[in-house]
């Protein structure tokens, strides 16, 4: 498979939170990889997601949009 990333991604494991639908939807989920330019998204389902949602990991919110998903996993690019 090619490299399609702007900027090679570290592993990570952490928690973060999916909040879209005007703040009144949030979505648990796990970062797998992580870089200044996006990250690897994993959660039950990626139903329901939308194209455009922030991110809040660590106390910062990001804005992302999805570039990929597959079963329970999803890569977005920051905004």
């Amino acid at each position: 498979m090619a490299e399609n990333r702007i900027q090679s991604r570290l592993r990570t494991l952490k928690s973060g939170k999916i909040v879209f639908n005007d703040r009144r939807s949030v979505v648990d989920c796990t970062i797998r990889n992580l870089s200044r330019t996006g990250a690897c998204l994993q959660m039950p389902t990626t139903a329901g997601i939308p194209e455009h949602f922030e991110l809040l990991l660590e106390g910062v919110s990001r804005t992302c949009a999805i570039a990929w998903r597959s079963g329970s996993r999803m890569g977005v690019s920051f905004q």
